[in-house]
């Protein structure tokens, strides 16, 4: 039985959308996932939001299946208050992401809300 992926785990908040894009583009659905709590919400703007690990990973497995990728965009600087961090992404089709991640007891950041475009 061949051993799991490691993947490498985002130890600043600003790791998180790097990780996301590199792992989407490369097709690797299960390290899209190591950057989500598994009890993460995702709003895409479009029906109710996509709560836990399964109903995401679903998510990201239709978006695979249709080719789609996501887009690199202008990071905006983390915002961190204690545990909490606010991370945002400019796309170039104008629009604005938003994420909250939260710190884990060992020091690396997953993101607990992540809502597609703000604008």
């Amino acid at each position: 039985m061949a051993d799991a992926k490691v993947h490498e785990p985002a130890r600043d908040p600003q790791d998180l959308e790097r990780f996301l894009i590199e792992r989407q583009w490369a097709g690797d659905i299960e390290g899209m996932m190591a950057l989500f709590a598994s009890d993460a919400v995702i709003d895409t703007g479009a029906g109710p939001p996509i709560r836990g690990h399964d109903a995401i990973r679903a998510r990201f497995a239709a978006f695979a299946a249709e080719g789609r990728k996501f887009a690199k965009g202008k990071q905006s600087p983390a915002v961190i208050n204690g545990d909490l961090a606010l991370t945002s992404t400019h796309l170039p089709d104008g629009s604005i992401t938003a994420e909250v991640a939260r710190r884990q007891p060992d020091g690396t950041w997953l993101w607990v809300i992540d809502r597609y475009s703000v604008t």
